[in-house]
């Protein structure tokens, strides 16, 4: 008798069996999901290397968003570009690390139906420390027909358009989450084979929490109404639900991931000298938030402003991004 345990899924295997519970499905979406797997397996195995090996440090230039690029950033953006053009379903990427969209010009890419956006290095600035990272991505329909060069207007499309979003978070261990309307999976890498396999079935975000991730550095620029609801967090004690823990990483793929595990909030205001914020809708917010309301929470950027509905107006536009338990999320609301 076999000992294999069949209740371990590859990343590969389910993605396969999920095929059979869609009718019509052509597959294209599943080899785009194997392909990020790929290329996150890659990345790891440099972000592994990091303190042997000369990948740390700045590269000396600076990207769109007039930031210093690492060496490892440049090295994801690569390995990601690589292999979704390589593959076989994707018609084009928009990188957080390129000034514009990239289409894929050969005939296989003209037909797929898909186009990726992606952050390929999330929290780089953790890098050189040996802070847990991560990359971002969301898939689109394609608006534009099949059989030609992919077109700006097939990214800028409302989070609501997403067909799939995830991350892949390098850490203690390497894990590849993806969210469908279907649900939200986690897969972790076994080193031992080699294959993401499913850790994390149905994953869904808690009610509610008690942990509140911010930068409290830049308290002081941040509205009043934010600040009344940060204060609000801190006088929490066990009469009122609290007391609140505060975690903070600097990297948002490190902290969403153990807020959608444990429960909490996550916030990244706008402050009196960027009041859009930092980070990117289309690289980070878009993706995260349709992985977060698929689990259970709720994503916004403003009081009655779900992210999922924002009408992108160009490629690197940035935006406030409240994302957690809902519960929490709609306690914040009352106080913006």
């Amino acid at each position: 008798m076999s000992n294999v345990n069949r209740k371990v899924f590859t990343l590969d295997e389910f993605t396969i069996q999920q095929l059979r519970n869609i009718p019509n499905a052509t597959g294209e979406l599943s080899a785009l999901l194997r392909d990020i797997g790929l290329a996150a397996k890659r990345v790891n195995v440099e972000v592994n290397k990091a303190g042997l090996v000369d990948i740390l440090g700045d590269l000396g230039t600076t990207n769109v968003q007039g930031e210093e690029v690492k060496k490892l950033d440049v090295f994801a953006n690569e390995q990601f570009m690589g292999v979704l053009q390589h593959g076989v379903s994707c018609a084009g990427i928009a990188s957080e690390e390129m000034d514009t969209f990239i289409p894929f010009d050969d005939v296989i890419s003209r037909e797929s139906k898909y186009v990726c956006s992606f952050d390929p290095l999330d929290g780089s600035s953790n890098i050189d420390v040996n802070v847990s990272i991560g990359t971002i991505f969301g898939v689109y329909w394609r608006r534009t027909k099949s059989g030609q060069l992919a077109e700006e207007q097939d990214f800028l499309q409302p989070g609501t358009n997403l067909v799939a979003a995830g991350y892949i978070i390098y850490g203690s261990s390497t894990m590849l989450v993806y969210a469908t309307r279907r649900g939200v999976q986690g897969f972790t890498l076994d080193p031992s084979i080699g294959e993401f396999t499913l850790s994390h079935p149905d994953m869904k975000f808690p009610e509610t929490g008690k942990i509140y991730s911010v930068n409290h550095g830049n308290y002081y620029e941040y509205d009043e109404k934010v600040q009344a609801y940060i204060e609000n967090c801190q006088r929490k004690n066990k009469s009122n639900g609290g007391p609140y823990t505060q975690r903070y990483i600097g990297s948002m793929v490190a902290d969403l991931h153990r807020n959608l595990i444990k429960g909490g909030i996550f916030m990244y205001p706008g402050t009196k000298e960027k009041p859009e914020g930092k980070l990117r809708l289309m690289y980070e917010c878009n993706p995260f938030a349709f992985i977060v309301t698929v689990a259970g929470g709720i994503a916004i950027s403003k009081k009655g402003q779900r992210i999922l509905d924002i009408e992108p107006q160009s490629l690197h536009e940035r935006t406030p991004f409240f994302a957690g338990s809902k519960a929490m999320i709609e306690e914040l609301e009352t106080y913006l």
